[in-house]
């Protein structure tokens, strides 16, 4: 406006003064009779030349105003609009408005973009068949990632995550996505190794690494322990990443980043550690019993007549049973143990049966089928799959030894919350004192012993047995009472989202970029890491006390929007929520009853938006109320911090609207969720990529070129 009303002056200014010229070199070419003629004529109307003055000026003014709207503002709005299909949305088409030669100009412009999308989607079509065999080595890539035993990571030299699976976020924790406000283990790409394992291990075992490298070691790789802060021992084995492009003279530089592949080793550690001690409980209990054993028969040897030949027999006999008596505690302790490390896994109950029916057939020779009435082949179980088909083996094999069945048939049935897996047979009618003593006997499959028993296994399954007559059907079985799970589905802890059919956990680009920046300003915009944020409340005044009720917030690395690197975060507010806000955002006050409260939030927010740049769509709002946080909860949020808002009016400074939907609709962007954090939050991070090459396209290229455009505009936008 300030630059319109100035032109508008210097306009009228202009005109004023070429007329005044024009005037008086007419009056200075006159006679000087007739000047005096003309000065009198004029004297006595001076009033109204002076009105029609300025009602020429006001008219001229008026007529600049108007034109300016439809010609130069009509072709800044058509510049502007062709700068977001060359940057940022290429399906963007400018309206046709104005006079002819506007409406000419974007009508060709229309054209032109067209012509240019066709060109683009007919080179993308050849860019993705020339493609497609990088594609499937991705996604075979991705496939075998996500179905790995253990957890990976891959690292640059400077610690940044560049790859990772689930096996490894489920090592270190899963990601607070709203499920609690407890503390989170943040693994993420572009995130440093350095806040899951301690900075100096690392660094001493890639010295290690690079040392044998130096002497052209062909084993590089290295091992080591270390333990998570829930207290989990974690096995990691490091090899590193070599690159092609470092110069042979420097082999200390050739390293270029580190493959961690990690095992949970708790239970297998302190399985051993028990097994340490029972062994050495034994071996330190056993040695007087050896050495009274050993001093009798060599005396028996030494003296065959020996006069307390009995004596020395008796020692003996006492010595060997006590040592009996350690061996089988010592065994039973064992299998103790064993018990505490047995691994449930979800798994098909119908798979179970098959196992249990190949393993019956092949060790006891028995007839094996499945009733086809009431078998349900999709129920889900959690179990020990070995320890289970030890127990129906076992059972079929007491069946067949004691009361010589020759057939046994399986049932699986759902009830409710439990999972009833029959073993039925023809044959005679058991009492249920032999059930029990069969379960506590150890169980023997085969000619093999197990130090179980069917008690154990039942027990560490959280499961009942029971045996049934049913007198009406004459059928009598055994029936495993067993809880049901839900079916298995990849990435549980990780839900899908938006058709993609795999989340993308590796940034190979990443191996480019040095340590990040201690000096953010400096930073190309696409170089920094971003956390967009939003957040809902439960009114519009935080100074009148209104409060968070909702975080969403989402990550961009390396110029990528990570959907499953998400936060979000429903809040106690301790008040009612007003009733406009409730109806905008959707979220009651029942919704957040049990919540976790501000105080418990912040602290895992601002861990998430370490070392990045916050976004945010009037961030000013969202910033306030964590601002007003900071006396009582002593977290504060320091870092940079960029507006959409305010950007989009340093792009489009001729456009009518700056809200988010009329941003999106610009750039192309979907909206989906909005009103809540998260989506919010998701679409503002759609929106800052397609901003970005906008921005460049302006001369803006780092994060101090666009605080300081965002800054020069920021009193004039109405938040």
């Amino acid at each position: 406006m300030l630059k319109i009303l100035l032109a508008l002056i210097g306009f009228l200014t202009l005109v004023a003064g070429l007329e005044l010229a024009a005037n008086y070199a007419m009056y200075y070419d006159l006679e000087p009779e007739n000047r005096q003629r003309l000065s009198a004529m004029l004297s006595s109307r001076v009033e109204l030349l002076l009105e029609l003055g300025v009602l020429r000026m006001v008219i001229l003014g008026i007529a600049f105003v108007i034109a300016h709207q439809i010609y130069v503002k009509g072709s800044l709005k058509i510049a502007e609009g062709i700068r977001i299909i060359l940057n940022a949305n290429r399906s963007h088409r400018i309206e046709a408005a104005g006079p002819s030669e506007i409406r000419s100009l974007a009508q060709a412009t229309n054209a032109l973009a067209e012509y240019s999308e066709t060109l683009a989607l007919d080179f993308e079509t050849k860019i993705i068949q020339a493609k497609s065999s990088v594609e499937a080595e991705k996604n075979r890539l991705a496939a075998l990632m996500s179905e790995l035993s253990q957890g990976v990571l891959v690292c640059n030299i400077d610690g940044r995550i560049l790859l990772y699976n689930e096996r490894a976020r489920q090592v270190f924790g899963n990601p607070a996505n709203g499920r609690s406000a407890g503390s989170i283990v943040l693994i993420g790409l572009g995130r440093s190794i350095f806040t899951l394992i301690d900075r100096s291990v690392l660094a001493h075992e890639l010295e290690s690494i690079q040392a044998r490298l130096k002497k052209n070691d062909a084993e590089l790789n290295s091992q080591f322990v270390i333990t998570t802060p829930s207290g989990q021992l974690i096995r990691v084995r490091m090899a590193p990443v070599l690159s092609n492009a470092a110069p042979p003279a420097n082999p200390a530089m050739t390293v270029s980043g580190f493959v961690m592949t990690l095992e949970n080793i708790t239970h297998t550690f302190d399985l051993d550690s028990t097994r340490d001690m029972l062994l050495q409980s034994f071996t330190e209990g056993s040695r007087a019993a050896l050495a009274n054993i050993r001093a009798a028969v060599e005396t028996l040897m030494s003296y065959p007549n020996c006069e307390q030949r009995d004596r020395f027999i008796q020692v003996i006999s006492e010595e060997v049973h006590a040592l009996s008596g350690k061996l089988d505690q010592t065994t039973t302790d064992y299998a103790d143990s064993l018990k505490t490390r047995w691994p449930l896994e979800e798994m098909l109950g119908a798979d179970i049966i098959a196992a249990a029916r190949r393993r019956i057939e092949s060790r006891l020779g028995l007839t094996t089928l499945s009733a086809t009435e009431n078998f349900d082949e999709s129920i889900w179980i959690k179990a020990d799959s070995y320890t289970l088909v030890q127990a129906l083996t076992y059972l079929a094999g007491r069946l067949k030894q004691e009361h010589e069945i020759r057939e046994i048939r399986f049932n699986l049935a759902r009830h409710g919350r439990i999972v009833e897996l029959d073993l039925l047979w023809s044959g005679p009618i058991l009492s249920q004192q032999t059930l029990d003593d069969w379960e506590m006997d150890p169980m023997r499959i085969g000619g093999e012993d197990s130090p179980l028993t069917l008690h154990d296994v039942t027990e560490r399954h959280a499961a009942e047995i029971v045996f049934i007559a049913e007198k009406e059907s004459q059928h009598t079985f055994f029936r495993f009472l067993l809880p049901v799970a839900k079916p298995v589905r990849p990435s549980r802890d990780t839900p899908m989202r938006y058709g993609e059919s795999r989340p993308a956990f590796y940034d190979f680009d990443l191996f480019q970029q040095t340590a990040a920046a201690t000096e953010f300003d400096h930073v190309a915009l696409t170089d920094l890491t971003y956390t967009v944020m939003d957040t809902e409340t439960t009114g519009l005044d935080p100074s009148a006390g209104d409060e968070i009720i909702s975080i969403g917030a989402v990550r961009i690395v390396n110029s990528r929007l990570l959907r499953y690197e998400t936060y979000e975060q429903l809040v106690d507010p301790k008040r009612p929520i007003a009733a406009v806000s409730e109806a905008i955002h959707g979220i009651s006050n029942q919704m957040l009853r049990g919540q976790p409260v501000i105080d418990e939030v912040l602290p895992q927010f601002h861990e998430y938006c370490a070392d990045t740049v916050l976004v945010g769509h009037n961030a000013a709002f969202d910033l306030r109320f964590l601002q007003l946080k900071e006396a009582r909860t002593g977290i504060r949020f320091t870092q940079p911090v960029l507006d959409t808002l305010l950007l989009s009016e340093v792009l489009h400074p001729h456009q009518e609207s700056h809200a988010l939907e009329a941003i999106a609709e610009r750039l192309g962007v979907t909206i989906v969720a909005r009103h809540t954090a998260l989506g919010d939050a998701l679409v503002t991070g759609e929106i800052f990529l397609r901003m970005i090459p906008l921005l460049a396209a302006h001369g803006i290229h780092t994060l101090r070129d666009a605080r300081q455009a965002a800054e020069k505009i920021y009193t004039r936008v109405e938040y």
